[in-house]
């Protein structure tokens, strides 16, 4: 009895070492099989994919098979243009420092590739859509409110892009989005010089002021700048310095509010009304 229990487990230990050595040859076999046949593809092949799955909106398989074809071949035309393609779908796979690397890369390596202007391009892009892109669509009114540091990075890069290819046909593209991000930039500006009007910190009003309207000429925001100056530099007991911003803001918007509003004779009830 007890030798038959033996020859049973016996029996089935072997069965079932016998399915694990099998299942082992089977996971190797299919490993090699797999790994023969990336090998076989070539670069061309591995761009495609990588073009297909753009294609597709299938950025992470655009990634792999990108990063993938500049493994396994480092040079050629097609990993020269792989890196600009990976570029974009880690700007779309909301990666951005990653896509920002990979076109400084691109850059560095390639300075004079067909499409490098479409790598700085790109870079303005990637940096206006951090900065801009997400809340001009759902808060376009907050956009000046926050941080502008990749807002003077995304123009630095359209400048370039304009300044190296004028011809370029990314430039107009470029340019209507330098005015947007050139508007928002002295919006904030103009914005800080206001808070600090308010905190009675007149001299870091007129120093943001002037620095406004310095580095963002022609711009909307002028005369918001000009107003600053008019009040800092009357609180300030300057008075020649604040009647010559007056006498710029006049002769440039006469029809703005703050203009119009010193013209205007004062009655006695605007005269309990002690703000501006």
């Amino acid at each position: 009895m007890h030798s038959c229990s033996g020859f049973f487990r016996s029996v089935r230990w072997t069965q079932l070492l016998a399915l694990s050595m099998l299942g082992l040859l089977l996971c190797v076999s299919g490993c090699r099989k797999d790994k023969d046949f990336q090998d076989e593809i070539n670069a061309e092949e591995l761009y495609q994919r990588g073009n297909e799955a753009i294609n597709n909106n299938n950025w992470g398989r655009a990634i792999g098979a990108y990063k993938a074809l500049q493994t396994r071949y480092p040079f050629g035309r097609y990993t020269e243009q792989s890196m600009v393609d990976l570029s974009y779908a880690y700007f779309k796979a909301g990666e951005p420092d990653n896509a920002l690397s990979q076109l400084d890369r691109f850059i560095r390596t390639y300075p004079t590739h067909p499409n490098v202007d479409y790598a700085y391009y790109l870079k303005g892009l990637v940096n206006y859509e951090q900065n801009i892109g997400f809340l001009e669509r759902i808060m376009p009114d907050r956009v000046r409110d926050r941080d502008q540091s990749m807002a003077r990075d995304s123009f630095l890069d359209f400048s370039e892009l304009i300044r190296r290819f004028p011809d370029s046909r990314y430039v107009p593209d470029a340019r209507q989005r330098m005015i947007f991000l050139r508007n928002n930039l002295a919006a904030y500006e103009v914005g800080v010089a206001q808070y600090y009007i308010r905190r009675e910190a007149y001299i870091a009003a007129v120093n943001r002021a002037r620095y406004a309207l310095e580095t963002y000429p022609n711009t909307p925001q002028i005369p918001e700048a000009l107003i600053v100056l008019v009040k800092a530099y009357t609180e300030l007991k300057l008075p020649e310095l604040a009647e010559g911003s007056m006498e710029v803001l006049a002769l440039n918007y006469p029809d703005n509010y703050y203009v119009l509003g010193k013209k205007k004779k004062r009655s006695w009830a605007d005269r309990l009304w002690p703000f501006d």
